[in-house]
């Protein structure tokens, strides 16, 4: 089911491709393409570092770029739902914070790092709101260069966008500490347990 879905996200990115150059609408024509070259991310980092992305992970990332930019950008979502961008940044906050974890936790199980729960969280923490800073850094620069509105209210939403960021990555981080303690009963203990099991050659 979820594959079909990435499929139909997929077609309706070609569609306005197509559309878009037959209006002239080249901005949303290189948004489009953007979004749609981008959702291609979880194969190119299966191939890249020999990983399965389970099906939930896949369907996570695809879904978050196209709600950013195809939706947030090309079709004002973020104007037409204020609480679009928060709900954007809190998921991709915990999401990077999950991520951070895994890294760190696959290294810590190969005996390549020797980190206790605690330092592993604040690792998690900072990798989440670096890549939210870095977003922001992408902000700015394709309002300044292509002068797009990315930023909308300029310096107030890129900050209340880093302190979003901050909350989900404390979130993440949190529970990613929890499962190094021994709670294997969140949400984010069992994606550890799905990844686990889906790559047995990376995590033994």
């Amino acid at each position: 089911m979820m594959k079909i879905a990435i499929k139909f996200l997929r077609l309706t990115l070609v569609l306005a491709i197509f559309a878009s150059a037959i209006f002239g609408s080249w901005f949303n024509l290189f948004v489009a393409a953007c979004t749609l070259g981008l959702t291609f991310l979880p194969a190119w980092l299966e191939s890249k570092y020999r990983l399965v992305l389970p099906l939930d992970f896949e369907f996570a990332i695809v879904f978050f770029i196209y709600a950013s930019l195809f939706l947030g950008e090309t079709h004002n979502f973020y104007d037409h739902f204020w609480w679009w961008d928060v709900l954007l940044h809190v998921g991709s906050a915990i999401a990077f914070g999950f991520i951070g974890f895994l890294i760190l936790f696959i290294l810590f199980k190969a005996d390549k790092v020797n980190a206790n729960p605690f330092w592993i969280a604040v690792f998690s923490f900072c990798f989440a709101v670096s890549v939210g800073a870095i977003w922001e850094v992408f902000e700015f620069s394709m309002d300044q260069l292509f002068g797009f509105n990315m930023q909308k209210s300029g310096l107030v939403d890129t900050m209340w966008d880093i302190i979003i960021d901050s909350g989900g990555a404390l979130v993440a981080s949190v529970a990613g500490y929890a499962y190094m303690k021994g709670s294997h009963q969140s949400y984010l203990a069992k994606l550890v347990r799905l990844f686990i099991k889906s790559n047995p050659n990376i995590v033994k």
